[in-house]
């Protein structure tokens, strides 16, 4: 299984591993009209993933890097990091406006600056430091430009206590106006940093488009966003497949940043764990319990140039009633329908396969903030279901999603949910 390699090697990695506090540093360089990322005086191609949770497996399948969104918990990633030879995007918690913080409010600012300037004290001299990402998102559903005033204060401050790593700030996307204040209001931010998803492949052009003429990061990129995607007349955004989103990654990813061969220091994939946001399913590449999607495949084969010996399984189609996801599904209150999903496996394993029914999230938040997960309802589908199957349709009218799960016994999965909503006539 791939996951006892992973145990494997992370038990070699500790034995290996002494503690060490000596800085290794970390610069950009522009040679010939090319921006490179040098650590330790060596190139460095970022091929990361956001999240600290299973670091021994980035390192196993070829990547070389994670990222955090704050200080919290610094110091287990950066330990889990030194052990698996990763290095660690830090994240600095910048407040955003969209949560209440003042920006125009100069003892809140000068409050957080020193806050932040703690941080960068505490974790500067570690080895598995790469670089500072200075906020996430601080763009989002925001009006006041002072914020890149704080960041540029920010970038200032980091230079001039610690001079061996690198400062970025992270976008939401990528427009002009943005671009156009750290320009002008950021010069001591040295690596823009974008999330995009759906947006991946034509980044290189963006940047180019809007000016920006520096080395930039993508600091999250994945499947298409619920924002991108479809959307039901009951507003429920519907969710590529896992092996839509595995067949998406790799042609986005091949098709622009992998060849940006100028500008660009690297990615870090989204999520290389598990969230709700939106479903349990749509931006985490491993299920609840650490199950691989055919996106973990992608991933190692992007990172290391190799398939894994064991593919994850790979699921053609899936219907509800005779329809697809994107076939707006009514059903009557109560009513028995059929549930067909169509998964194969590269090496033939023997799938078993697991049905879950959940209503309609309605905890739903912008910019990835923390959202529950919705209770599962129970005993409308039999225990013992296999690919096809039969669902009674709850008696309550409202929006609900059905989940299939489907497993290859070493420790992979296929993932696929129809949303679907029960009307009465």
């Amino acid at each position: 299984m791939k996951f006892l390699l992973c145990l494997s090697l992370l038990s070699l990695s500790l034995g290996a591993y002494a503690q060490t506090t000596k800085p290794i540093k970390v610069e950009v360089k522009k040679t010939e009209g090319r921006y490179e990322l040098l650590r330790g005086g060596q190139p460095y191609f970022i091929k990361g993933a956001g999240g600290g949770q299973f670091p021994e497996r980035v390192k196993a399948y070829g990547g070389n890097s994670i990222r955090t969104w704050s200080t919290y918990g610094a110091e287990k990633t950066l330990a889990e990091a030194n052990k698996n030879g990763l290095t660690v995007m830090m994240g600095l918690d910048v407040a955003r406006e969209r949560h209440g913080f003042d920006y125009n409010d100069p003892k809140a600012v000068a409050d957080q600056l020193q806050r932040l300037r703690a941080d960068v004290l505490k974790y500067k001299d570690d080895p598995a430091l790469l670089f500072w990402g200075i906020g996430n998102e601080l763009n989002l559903d925001y009006t006041n430009p002072k914020v890149w005033q704080a960041v540029q204060q920010i970038a200032e401050m980091i230079h001039e206590v610690d001079p061996n790593h690198p400062t970025s700030t992270v976008l939401a996307g990528l427009n002009q106006k943005e671009v156009n204040y750290i320009k002008v209001m950021c010069p001591a931010v040295d690596i823009l940093s974008i999330n995009t998803y759906a947006g991946l492949a034509s980044i290189p052009q963006q940047v180019r488009d809007q000016g920006w003429t520096g080395p930039y990061v993508v600091a999250e990129w994945g499947p298409t966003g619920h924002w991108e995607s479809p959307v039901t007349p009951w507003k429920a955004s519907v969710e590529e497949t896992s092996s839509q989103k595995a067949a998406v990654y790799q042609s986005r990813y091949e098709a622009s940043v992998a060849k940006d061969k100028t500008q660009c220091l690297g990615t870090y994939v989204f999520l290389w764990g598990q969230k709700q946001e939106r479903t349990p399913t749509w931006y985490g590449l491993f299920t609840e319990d650490g199950k691989e999607s055919e996106v973990v495949d992608v991933m190692q084969y992007l990172w290391s140039g190799k398939w894994p010996t064991n593919r994850a399984p790979h699921l053609a189609s899936f219907l509800l009633n005779g329809k697809k996801a994107t076939d707006n599904v009514y059903l009557l209150p109560g009513q028995s329908v059929p549930a067909v999903v169509a998964v194969t496996d590269p090496d033939k394993d023997a799938m078993t396969y697991r049905w879950e029914l959940l209503p309609e999230s309605t905890d739903l938040k912008t910019g990835g903030d923390r959202e529950e997960r919705p209770k599962p309802i129970t005993g409308l589908i039999p225990a013992d279901a296999k690919a096809q199957t039969q669902l009674k349709a709850p008696t309550t009218e409202g929006a609900y999603r059905l989940f299939i799960y489907a497993y290859d016994g070493h420790d992979n999965v296929a993932t696929a949910n129809i949303p679907f909503y029960v009307k009465a006539k």
